[in-house]
């Protein structure tokens, strides 16, 4: 199955780049196609903006010939080929195949594209070229660059879904934590269409939906409206455990998609303006909420919070692509930075009020809500890199201590939150249903 979507989901990414190629051309068959080496030099010519010598010809000779071209072109770039070797590949081997594919995406998709929300989310950059020297020195350089290069594939791979679970986030509690199941219900990349392109979707419908109806929709907005070719198909995703490399190399679309959407300065300007007018009042409002519930019950206040919420959620869908920008802080105008400085404000207010409204719930919810928040922290804390297999399995190890720990708590607190009753000495509700549905919904 994992090998099936791979074949079809790397063969439709390298038709979407030979459609750039002059002439362009069409792999039908990966496997077979790839045989004579043509296709292969067609596709590193694009993606590199180079020309490659290549044989004309489709003697056996000049097929390997050409396959040597491109995995020497490939070297030159410092991309480490393991185990890739010509004659697997004009055998058409399937794992060898997919493998150099799958190395290719990689480094000209998905790593250039990290590399510029390398600023944004403090990953190391890397600078791949090398000069080709046989001294034991440039030995030595060559070993500690692809030690290098092997950090920055995680770091790649990290930016990129850090940059997928920022999208998601500004749409309530949609969350991303891999490139596997996460993405099963289709949700995501609703979301990140949303961000991208406000008004194209609409969630609240999303959430009613079955996986593969949001799928299929999200996959036809996606070709439609945004251009980004059908990689996948809802089968290919909505399963036990979909292929990482196949959802990485279709999200990376919707990264160089918002990398395209160039506007000019004026307009920018004049968003940004409308932005910063927009966050002043929400402040206010924020403001205004907080002193005219000062002295409120705590229903009160969860209440009139609720519906600034409402407000606020649908008010700033206009002003996402700009709030949303992943301009690194030397690209931004002064303009932009003050609107990222006062937004980053805004959010870190409301959560504050957000935590404080939790410390507030009357016992013994109170405590239920910590408990929580703090499995639901580890639950998103990322393990640490750790190359050392031991290291990692002793983090891992701690980790799983902690999380037993804290669920030795669960029956008590679903029980206690199942019997909980809803009324204070006047028969008046302490707590809103809503606020009781989400905490059991969350345990």
């Amino acid at each position: 199955q994992r090998e099936f979507t791979q074949k079809k989901t790397f063969t439709s990414w390298i038709n979407s780049i030979l459609a750039k190629h002059t002439p362009p051309s069409v792999i039908s068959d990966l496997y077979k196609d790839i045989q004579q080496g043509h296709l292969l030099l067609d596709l590193l010519e694009v993606l590199s903006g180079q020309h490659l010598p290549r044989e004309k010809g489709c003697n056996t000779f000049q097929c390997r010939s050409n396959i040597e071209n491109a995995l020497t072109f490939l070297k030159s770039r410092s991309l480490k080929l393991i185990n890739i070797h010509v004659t697997d590949i004009i055998e058409g081997k399937p794992s060898i195949v997919l493998g150099l594919i799958w190395t290719i995406i990689f480094h000209f998709h998905i790593e250039e594209l990290a590399r510029t929300l390398a600023c944004t989310y403090n990953q190391p950059s890397l600078d791949c070229s090398s000069a080709v020297d046989s001294s034991p020195k440039a030995n030595r350089s060559a070993k500690k660059s692809a030690k290098i290069k092997e950090r920055w594939k995680i770091s790649a791979t990290k930016a990129l879904l850090l940059w997928a679970k920022e999208q998601c986030s500004l749409h309530g509690s949609i969350n991303v934590t891999d490139f596997k199941s996460s993405w099963r219900s289709g949700l995501p990349f609703l979301a990140i269409i949303q961000t991208l392109r406000p008004g194209l979707v609409d969630l609240e419908k999303a959430e009613a939906r079955s996986n593969k109806e949001n799928l299929k929709e999200a996959f036809r907005i996606a070709e439609l409206e945004l251009n980004i070719p059908r990689l996948l198909e809802p089968e290919d995703v909505d399963i036990m455990n979909p292929d990482e490399k196949s959802i990485m190399t279709y999200v990376a679309q919707f990264l160089q998609y918002s990398r395209n959407l160039h506007e000019s300065e004026e307009d920018m300007q004049e968003k940004v303006g409308e932005a910063m007018s927009w966050l002043t009042a929400q402040e206010k409002k924020l403001a205004k909420l907080l002193m005219d519930t000062e002295n409120e019950t705590y229903y009160q206040k969860y209440k009139e919070t609720m519906s600034f919420m409402e407000a606020f959620n649908r008010e700033k869908n206009p002003f996402l692509p700009v709030l949303s920008s992943k301009r690194s802080e030397a690209e931004l105008s002064e303009g932009q930075q003050q609107m990222r400085e006062k937004w980053d404000k805004l959010i870190s207010q409301i959560n504050e009020w957000k935590a404080k409204l939790d410390q507030m719930l009357p016992s013994p919810l109170d405590s239920i809500e910590a408990w929580l928040q703090e499995v639901e922290h580890l639950q998103a804390e990322d393990l640490p890199d750790l190359q050392d297999p031991f290291k990692a399995m002793f983090a891992f190890r701690e980790i799983i201590v902690i999380f037993k720990g804290l669920m030795d708590c669960f029956d008590s607190h679903l029980d206690t939150l199942q019997s909980f009753k809803n009324e204070d000495e006047k028969n008046m509700p302490l707590v809103l249903p809503e606020k009781l549905e989400e905490m059991k919904r969350r345990l």
